[in-house]
């Protein structure tokens, strides 16, 4: 295409640009055209889930070394232990599923014997 690299640079960002605004538009077109969302106001489409950055227990601000625990929560440094935030995900239950998945109980017939 003989272009410099600012410039191809450029037409790569106005591409992808226009492709983004092009799936945006479809998305909208398509949530859009149901007809039980006519009615419904459009601040429920607008709705963000909020990413936490805080530890759920002490409300410490954790940034990039929170430490998600198994119950969906992020925790900082002193409370990133089950026992250190009254963690209520059976672990144990857990290990036996996984357990169970991994190894079947296989039942054989009997062998008859000659």
């Amino acid at each position: 295409m003989n272009l410099c690299s600012k410039c191809f640079r450029d037409m790569r960002i106005k591409n992808e640009q226009a492709k983004a605004k092009a799936a945006m538009d479809k998305l909208v077109n398509k949530v859009f055209s149901f007809p039980a969302m006519v009615h419904e106001p459009t601040t429920a489409v607008a709705e963000k889930v909020k990413v936490s950055n805080r530890c759920s227990t002490c409300n410490k601000k954790v940034g990039v070394m929170g430490f998600k625990c198994k119950c969906g929560e992020i925790f900082c440094g002193s409370h990133r232990y089950p026992e250190e935030h009254d963690c209520e995900f059976d672990f144990k239950r857990s290990g036996r599923d996984d357990i169970a998945k991994a190894n079947p109980v296989m039942k054989v017939d009997k062998v008859n014997r000659i």
